[in-house]
């Protein structure tokens, strides 16, 4: 195991930490030597993941007593440990990006039944903070775990699962990084299958008033609205017969409209508008009115995930599925009335009710709104604006994204917030896992 010491900022430099101690395990045994030396000292411990959050989460910063807090860089603790092709699942080391997973499952004829766009987080990272696709009868990618191993505070390791340590196993999959450090994830996987995706501009009005529709007829439907325009985007993917055999867009088309288009000219666009605000509203109906239909196959993988190389900072809440129309016409209304225009997309998608303690899928059919702003700009009225209306109908923020609440807001949205916060006392008692982002939103 390596050690040094460095600075950590996430993806979108939202949050930054000083300099600090970071700890590079390469097995099992550098797993619980790093966890039981910095407890040891004194110190915290957090693991960084990928750094693909939005909120503090990750933030390898001290709380309470510890001066210090040891960041765990989990880059050499990746790959496949096991598959069991009769239960239908692999596990994997918790540091295993999804890109390389995806891979990994790829090549052994398998594939998870549902993914977000971006496959740059951990395992451990992405199932820690709630990472969900879309799919209305599609669970978050926590609902695919089957079991978890964690190394715990006091250096020792537990399983758990449905029927070993089933309340841990309730509280950790959706976890927050608070319970232990996630060793290795098992998760339930199915064949390789392809996907036809459709993607067509829509009128805003339209896509509202056949939102159940979409979604009813759809394996996986999401939207794109840009702001100051009633131009969206809509996506819908849906599995190819296993014997037709998928047509991916062409290599050239490929770069040009997702290298070129969505990343370069857009990623100029904003730059345009973050130095000529004016100019936003204006950039925004170009941006939307340039939006192409396209319709290709190829595998789940590729059409789920999608290259995001333009920066930006991002809020989202999960509401009542039923809700959602209501939401986007309050946002519409309100965007109009900002000091400060929006240069990004809304983005919204779906999820089926799960029963994990801390999902914000808990117990409701739930639709997903994301909004953004270009890296660069204000978005503090937006996002705020934003939070005032998903809280009107009961929305739960995203854990890794950017939000305001505390733990006693969060305790009225969770009926098993107290549940969770009882396997914590437990675990780690001294909030070795702590941060000042914990603290926030689960209490001291």
């Amino acid at each position: 195991m390596t050690i040094t010491r460095t600075t950590w900022s996430n993806w979108a430099s939202t949050v930054v930490a000083p300099e600090s101690r970071t700890a590079r395990p390469r097995d099992r045994t550098d797993l619980v030597t790093a966890v039981t030396e910095a407890r040891a000292a004194g110190h915290g411990v957090r693991p960084l993941g990928s750094g693909h959050s939005f909120s503090e989460i990750a933030a390898p910063l001290p709380s309470g007593e510890r001066g210090e807090v040891v960041a765990l860089d989990l880059s050499g603790w990746t790959g496949i440990t096991d598959v069991a092709p009769d239960r239908g699942t692999v596990t994997v080391r918790g540091g295993t990006p999804l890109h390389l997973l995806n891979e990994s499952l790829d090549r052994l004829g398998l594939a998870l039944p549902n993914l977000g766009d971006i496959d740059r987080q951990t395992v451990a990272g992405a199932i820690s903070t709630g990472t969900h696709g879309t799919g209305a009868n599609l669970g978050g990618l926590a609902t695919q775990v089957t079991a978890l191993e964690l190394v715990l505070a006091d250096g020792s390791t537990l399983r758990c699962s449905p029927t070993e340590n089933p309340e841990v196993f309730d509280a950790a999959r959706v976890g927050l990084g608070a319970l232990g450090l996630i060793s290795t994830v098992t998760l339930r996987c199915v064949p390789a299958f392809a996907l036809a995706a459709e993607e067509q501009p829509r009128q805003l009005d339209e896509v509202l008033a056949e939102f159940e529709r979409y979604a009813a007829e759809n394996d996986h439907f999401e939207f794109y609205w840009f702001p100051h325009s009633t131009h969206t985007l809509v996506k819908r993917n849906n599995r190819l017969p296993e014997r037709e055999r998928p047509r991916p867009l062409h290599p050239v088309r490929s770069w040009l409209e997702y290298r070129v288009l969505e990343n370069g000219l857009f990623g100029l666009a904003c730059e345009i508008g973050r130095r000529r605000p004016a100019l936003v509203k204006r950039l925004n109906r170009i941006c939307g009115a340039t939006w192409s239909g396209r319709s290709y196959g190829d595998t789940s993988h590729r059409v789920f995930v999608t290259s995001r190389t333009v920066r930006f900072v991002e809020s989202e809440y999960a509401i009542p599925r039923e809700r959602l129309p209501e939401v986007i016409e309050r946002l519409r209304d309100a965007v109009a009335r900002l000091r400060h225009p929006v240069m990004f997309p809304v983005e919204v998608r779906l999820a089926e009710a799960d029963d994990i303690w801390l999902s914000t899928a808990h117990g409701r059919d739930t639709a997903y709104v994301a909004i953004h702003q270009y890296k660069g700009m204000p978005y503090r009225e937006w996002f705020d604006t934003f939070e005032g209306i998903v809280r009107e109908v009961g929305g739960r923020p995203h854990w890794g994204k950017m939000h305001g609440l505390g733990a006693e807001e969060l305790r009225g949205s969770y009926p098993r917030f107290d549940d969770f916060l009882r396997v914590r006392d437990r675990l780690d008692p001294d909030r070795l896992f702590g941060n000042p982002y914990l603290t926030r939103v689960l209490g001291s």
